[in-house]
């Protein structure tokens, strides 16, 4: 039940990140924004697979940890077994076997660890590296919304040669920052997917990373949106 409940959201994500790159097509066909979506869109596809295999245990990591601790284990049965120990052992002699019994214990509690976290690291190293794409994409979007100025017509009589064309209405500037804001929002909830059956602190504080960025980059967009509607007087139409 809890495998299906997170596939279905996995699902409801991509299905608004289509509807929404299907809106930017309609109406900025031409805008790089519409390749941004498609990339988020790409993403969203490969996130199912992705939580899939975060989620099934690698059966061979684990075979492998546990063979390899039985054999350090076995080893080690053999060593003590073939030890004679003196019934008169000096102080120093005593001391020396303890220290060399405990170092060898010590080495094997580290490589027990090691090999019992191998499969967790494995499946962190994955949901970080997906979840840098999703920063990457996050920085991307905020890239395109740098130059939609809300009062850039007020601005238009000191623009330079190096100053960048402003094509936009004020509704169509207000769709493409309302998209810009979706599109981060979307971003965030695709990270939250990679931790919602995975329990690690690493993986779950970068996807708080990741929320906290989105988060901040979504605020100046509406920063501008709201700047624009005050400017305007209020915008109203079809998304």
């Amino acid at each position: 039940m809890e495998q299906k409940r997170l596939f279905l959201q996995a699902d409801n994500v991509q299905a608004t990140i289509e509807r929404l790159n299907r809106r930017i097509l309609e109406r900025f066909p031409k805008a790089g924004l519409l390749g941004v979506s498609g990339t988020l869109l790409d993403v969203s596809r490969r996130t199912r697979a992705t939580v899939r295999r975060i989620k099934t245990p690698i059966y061979w990591v684990r075979l492998l940890s546990l063979a390899i601790i039985v054999a350090f284990f076995g080893v080690l049965a053999v060593i003590v077994s073939q030890l004679s120990f003196q019934e008169e052992m000096s102080a120093w002699d005593f001391i020396q076997t303890t220290e060399a019994g405990v170092n060898v214990l010590i080495f094997l509690a580290i490589a027990c660890f090691f090999l019992a976290s191998l499969e967790v690291r494995m499946k962190r190293k994955r949901v970080v590296k997906a979840l840098n794409r999703l920063r990457d994409i996050a920085h991307v979007i905020d890239m395109h919304q740098l130059t939609k100025d809300p009062e850039a017509r007020s601005l238009a009589e000191h623009a330079t040669r190096g100053s960048p064309k402003r094509t936009l209405t004020p509704f169509e500037l207000w769709r493409y920052l309302d998209y810009c804001s979706e599109m981060l929002s979307l971003t965030s909830k695709l990270g939250y997917l990679y931790i919602a059956d995975f329990n690690d602190p690493v993986a779950t504080k970068t996807v708080n990373d990741l929320e906290t960025l989105t988060t901040s980059l979504s605020r100046k967009i509406w920063q501008k949106i709201m700047i624009l509607r005050m400017s305007e007087g209020g915008l109203a139409g079809e998304e």
